[in-house]
């Protein structure tokens, strides 16, 4: 695991959660630069860096997830932002959620939550902070197919997103399997998407029909 993030302050605290938690992290960052000499030279199975990052503050982050993608396959990346982002984030997310995931700051507060999405993503999984389905279903609230969802609809649509299975799903509603198919199946025949039960072919159709 390699963490790259600015703030100095918050980058060692998140090495710590991590070490409390059970993950390695190698190598830490303040900045993009050192990403890619990073990642070739400790092959970690995840990386975690923030969007914003030195020297504009902008989306060198966001490009330097892209060149890891494209250069280590294999390598997942976790995205951390101070706030909700949902354009560039989301597009980046519907191109190829596999490996990829994207939490917002206040995620890392929660050693175990954070150590769980990342090991997530190192093993292929997607990863959205519940906060960036919400803004993404409440801005298309008024949209059909989607104002067509029941509200526990929305609920199972939203954990979807966030790359649950429908094992867990049902756990977090405390509702049986069958009702979480039953709900599933609802959900893409309403918003006309094929089912399928690969969970980040689940998220990629989920956030590309979100967005719009």
């Amino acid at each position: 695991m390699i963490v790259a993030e600015d703030s100095a302050l918050l980058r060692e605290g998140i090495v710590r959660l991590l070490g409390d938690a059970g993950v390695e992290v190698p190598a830490q960052c303040g900045d993009a630069g050192p990403l890619p000499a990073l990642v070739e030279r400790h092959r970690p199975d995840a990386v975690l860096l923030d969007i914003r990052m030195p020297p504009t503050h902008t989306d060198e982050g966001l490009r330097a997830a892209a060149a890891i993608r494209a250069g280590y396959p294999g390598t997942g990346v976790l995205l951390l932002s101070q706030y909700v982002e949902t354009g560039t984030v989301v597009r980046a997310l519907s191109e190829d959620p596999r490996g990829f995931g994207y939490l917002l700051k206040e995620r890392v507060a929660d050693a175990g939550e954070l150590a769980g999405a990342l090991a997530r993503v190192a093993a292929g999984e997607s990863v959205v902070d519940p906060r960036v389905v919400t803004d993404l279903m409440r801005s298309r609230r008024a949209a059909e197919p989607l104002a067509g969802l029941t509200a526990r609809e929305r609920d199972v649509l939203a954990l979807m997103a966030e790359g649950r299975s429908n094992e867990a799903i049902a756990r977090d509603l405390v509702v049986g399997g069958k009702t979480v198919e039953t709900h599933v199946r609802n959900i893409f025949a309403k918003l006309g998407l094929e089912s399928d039960v690969s969970g980040h072919r689940r998220v990629l159709a989920v956030l590309a029909h979100l967005r719009g």
